[in-house]
This record gives structure tokens, C-alpha cells and sequence, in this order.
């Protein structure tokens, strides 16, 4: 984690946060966004606070899966440029440590290496999408839309582009940059930036279910996986076999492999350790 040491998150259940919510339940680590009167867009002291949050649940083993949700209607207006130009608007959290470089959305949710659900129960806007196409998984309400505005302000969603191109082929990132249109959930879902639809009524039910999932799968060799997955886009082609290679031994070695192996072997459930 590139703005955050281990280190920097000791001190991270003495934090009292100005614009997020956090709570772990079990493996579960859950942030909410909490700044519903201007839909939950994000100050430099937010995408801060989001950052460290990321980072707790990144260095925390205890930590199998995060969830990131939203208070109010709008999941998220991306990012408020009132504050970011004006740092009077910002309320700053003298409490926070600072980051060792400026904080990116993009990058923080890059970085974390723990399976991440975001909860849409509401728009997401503009800078929003760096928050959405971060997480490995998105789970929306049908009603919930989502919409590229900035050059409808003379604006260019710089930073989202790049997220994007990850998870959408580059013709259809450019259209939903270039047209500023706004699309359904459904569309998104079609698109692969969100990964489920589930109705309001059942959405929590939908995530829980998600996260039992995942939790009963070996922590270490998903954070070894996902931190693999993502160093493979910085490899050279004719590198990238011996490099898996190398992952996979570090993988069968851990202590999770042997248990998983003999729990097989054994017809039972395994006891991760995340070792």
C-alpha cells in the first residue's frame, strides 16, 4: 500500500472519522460513505479517511473481505471540486496520519489486496466510478444509476479512464466518457462494471451471501492471487509464466495449502489461518 505503512494503521481504532463510517464483523470489514447532504462527494480529507480505511483492511489478516456502502440516496457524486480548489470547504481530521504521497482513489483501491464488494443502493457519478471499478465486485439496486457528467462541464474524467479500461473494452469507455449519457443498472451490468443486480429488498441479503462465499475460500492464496492478478499488467510477456510459477510455489508452501489439502483428504471443513 503505496500511502500507508503498516505502521501508519496501528493507531487506526483511535480515529474518529469526519465523512466515513467503519465496522468489522468477523472477517468483515464494512465503510460506509457518510456524507449524504452533499451525495457523498468526496473531499481531499475523505478520499484520505476512505485511503486509511483501505489500508486497515490491507495489513489487517483478520481482515477477509471489505464492503463499501453509502448513507442517503446517491452512492456517490464523485469528487467535490468546491473543496478540492477551495480547502475552506474541507474539514480537515487532525487525527488522520498523513499519506507518504498524495492520495489517488484509483490507486488506493488498486493496492488493496482483499476482496471488495461495493453496496450500490443509489447514482453513481463522475468520480464515483473510481470507487465502483476498484472493487471486485459490484452489487446494484435495479434503480440505481450511473453516469459520466464532466464533459457536460468542460471536463474529462481523467482518472476514471484509467480504472475503467481495466474492467471495460476501450470503445465503451471512450463512449460512456465522450456521450456523458446516463445508464441503467441493467446496462452497467452488461457493460461488467457492476457484477450483480439484486432488488432493494434483497441487496444486503445478496452481499451477506456474497461475503460467506468468499470467507469460506483461503484468505492467503486470494491476498497472494489478487496481489499477482494485478502485477501481471507491469510484466513482460515472456516473463509472465515464470513469474506465476514462482507465485504458485510461495502458494502450495503456505500453511493454508496443507490444511486445505488435508481437509479435502479428510471430508471436513478447513480452518484457514490466512498463513
Amino acid at each position: 500500500m503505496r500511502f500507508y505503512t503498516r505502521e501508519d494503521i496501528q493507531s487506526f481504532s483511535q480515529i474518529a472519522f469526519n465523512y466515513i463510517r467503519t465496522a468489522q464483523d468477523g472477517h468483515t470489514f464494512r465503510i460506509t460513505l457518510n456524507r449524504p447532504e452533499k451525495r457523498n462527494a468526496f473531499t481531499p480529507t475523505m478520499a484520505n479517511e476512505i485511503t486509511y480505511a483501505l489500508a486497515h483492511a490491507h495489513y489487517n489478516d483478520d481482515v477477509w473481505c471489505v464492503v463499501v456502502d453509502a448513507e442517503g440516496p446517491v452512492f456517490c457524486a464523485g469528487a467535490d471540486l468546491n473543496a478540492f480548489h477551495d480547502p475552506t470547504v474541507d474539514r480537515t481530521n487532525d487525527n488522520l496520519p498523513a499519506p507518504r504521497v498524495p492520495v489517488t482513489l484509483g490507486d488506493a483501491f488498486a493496492d488493496l489486496s482483499k476482496p471488495c464488494i461495493a453496496q450500490v443502493e443509489g447514482a453513481v457519478l463522475a468520480g464515483g466510478f473510481l470507487i465502483i471499478a476498484g472493487c471486485s465486485f459490484v452489487v446494484s439496486v435495479p434503480e440505481a444509476t450511473f453516469g459520466l457528467p464532466e464533459v457536460k462541464r468542460g471536463i474529462w474524467p481523467m482518472q476514471v479512464m484509467a480504472s475503467l479500461l481495466r474492467i471495460m473494452p476501450p470503445r465503451k469507455v471512450l463512449e460512456v466518457c465522450i456521450t456523458g449519457k446516463s445508464f441503467s443498472a441493467d446496462e452497467a451490468l452488461t457493460l461488467g462494471l457492476v457484477t450483480q443486480v439484486a432488488e432493494t429488498t434483497q441487496i444486503r441479503n445478496e452481499v451477506e451471501g456474497l461475503v460467506r462465499q468468499i470467507c469460506q475460500n483461503a484468505p492467503l492464496a486470494i491476498k497472494v492471487g489478487m496481489e499477482t492478478f494485478n502485477q501481471l499488467f507491469s510484466i513482460p510477456e515472456e516473463e509472465k509464466h515464470t513469474f506465476l510459477k514462482a507465485q504458485l510455489d510461495k502458494v502450495v508452501q503456505s500453511e493454508d495449502a496443507k490444511e486445505g489439502i488435508a481437509a479435502f483428504k479428510e471430508k471436513r471443513q478447513p480452518h484457514w489461518k490466512g498463513k
